[in-house]
């Protein structure tokens, strides 16, 4: 939509008869204030702020009758709540209904009200990656009618997930995500951290609209359950069962017994190990029943690495470097939301030996599967003495990119063999490096940014699963990253 068209010809009047500029640019300006005002006026009175218990969290009215729709984890241990008004009145409501099979999602209905302002909500299949996105709550319990802008950075159609960059903070849970006429397209519900804090990082996660009308319809039809389903948590070292490296396969479950997984209603088991700094691990999860996914938490909770497809097929493979000594958490995960069955797990040491620790690690599925078309591999040499392969290359004008992340790479390639150990370094006075080794099938090997806090070359030891050609990739850490580099693998 132009944007322009949201403004009446008036407005425009209005605008140059103030004396106010009259350039493209201005008037795009003054019209996307003037979006933001009117979704503002026009959703801001139908926010509430919703305490229940000890907690906090946001909701909106969907009916002018008093039906408020929220997150379950905001009310699922309250039968009655109170509801903050925009106005600040305090109204008691009551819990009437919960989303099914553990959707976040509940109505609160508040009674004896005729007259409430409400939201509409948006057509079904209406929301599209690139158009605005606006966010009201209440974050961190403390400053209701909080309003925030931003985009919808990505559709999850298959799990019922809108992403956008809208900031949302704690607090924000169960208020809605609103399109530029006002209409909700979500019931923001989750954020993605990366550290101890919980604050926003510009990735949130809201309900999409798809999934909130069949819940209203239930809810409207009696068919809706009363009570909290099971709700999603991220388990502690102390809840996760403890697996041995290079101990038999664990042999598991998926069930509805299992956890649930924030954002996405999918299903993981979780599994804890003691890990020691610069050691390579490596962690498969395979399944004839569901696609595997896995995930690991690095001792401080932040998240280490993801695999989906790894390991062929629909299996999951991790191989990694411990960034530091203390207890790590692996979620046995599926892809999609609800997924059950069986599946084999397991935890190894590589048998490299100490590695170089590593300040960040990625999945493969984060950098490599982004990008569309892969390059052919570079020849490999004749090896020479103890190298095997030293090239020189540039990071430039020209080179493939990383659409994830914008930075630029190259690759190369060198023959190995089943057991053989190997070193490969990616050294640069110009610019960050950051390694990632394949092995034959796009298996993930490893990833290194930095040798040490002091040495901003990248490093890896690795033991060769199989013989075949191996990649190397010799990327910069960001977009930024440009300049000569060499490749070496001893």
């Amino acid at each position: 939509m132009n944007i322009l068209n949201a403004i009446a010809p008036v407005d425009l009047l209005s605008l140059t008869r103030l004396g106010q500029p009259t350039s493209h640019t201005a008037l795009a300006q003054d019209a996307e204030e003037s979006i933001n005002v009117r979704v503002y006026q026009q959703a801001a009175p139908a926010v509430v702020s919703i305490k229940a218990g000890e907690g906090e969290g946001s909701g909106t009215i969907i009916n002018s009758d008093g039906l408020v729709l929220t997150n379950a984890h905001v009310v699922q241990d309250s039968r009655n709540v109170t509801v903050i008004l925009a106005d600040g009145r305090e109204i008691q409501g009551e819990v009437v209904a919960f989303g099914e099979n553990g959707l976040d999602l509940a109505a609160v209905r508040i009674s004896g009200q005729t007259n409430l302002p409400s939201v509409r909500l948006a057509a079904p299949n209406s929301v599209e990656v690139g158009q605005r996105a606006f966010a009201i709550g209440n974050p961190f319990g403390r400053f209701q009618g909080t309003f925030t802008t931003g985009i919808i950075s990505r559709i999850d159609r298959e799990r019922g997930l809108i992403q956008t960059d809208a900031a949302i903070n704690p607090g924000n849970s169960g208020g809605p995500l609103l399109n530029s006429r006002g209409e909700m397209i979500g019931v923001n519900n989750a954020i993605f951290t990366t550290g101890r804090t919980s604050g926003n990082i510009g990735i949130g996660f809201a309900l999409s609209v798809d999934q909130v009308q069949p819940f209203l319809a239930a809810v409207r039809e009696g068919r809706a359950p009363t009570t909290a389903q099971r709700q999603r948590l991220i388990p502690t070292p102390d809840d996760a069962q403890r697996v041995t490296l290079n101990g038999a396969p664990i042999q598991g479950s998926l069930t509805s017994n299992s956890y649930i997984l924030p954002a996405d209603d999918s299903y993981f088991n979780a599994y804890s190990f003691d890990g020691t700094a610069g050691q390579q691990v490596i962690i498969e999860m395979n399944s004839s029943e569901f696609d595997s996914y896995l995930i690991l938490l690095a001792p401080d909770g932040t998240d280490l690495a993801q695999d989906d497809d790894g390991g062929g097929d629909t299996n999951a493979r991790l191989i990694t470097t411990l960034p530091s000594t203390g207890t790590y958490i692996i979620l046995a995960n599926s892809y999609s939301s609800r997924e059950t069955g069986n599946y084999s797990l397991r935890v190894a040491t590589t048998g490299a030996g100490s590695q170089p620790q590593a300040r960040t690690q990625q999945s493969q599925q984060a950098r490599l599967q982004s990008n569309s078309q892969t390059p052919a591999p570079t020849p490999a040499p004749t090896p020479t003495g103890g190298v095997i392969l030293q090239e020189e290359g540039v990071l430039g004008p020209g080179s493939p990119v990383f659409r994830s992340d914008g930075s630029l790479y190259q690759e190369h390639s060198f023959e190995g063999s089943a057991g053989q150990t190997v070193t490969v370094t990616l050294a640069s006075d110009e610019f960050d490096t950051y390694l990632i080794v394949l092995g034959p099938g796009d298996q993930l090997l490893g990833q290194n940014d930095d040798i040490s806090p002091e040495d901003r070359n990248s490093a890896l030891t690795v033991t060769l699963p199989s013989t075949g050609t191996y990649r190397v990739i010799a990327n910069a850490y960001d977009s930024t990253g440009q300049g000569r580099y060499t490749v070496t693998v001893r």
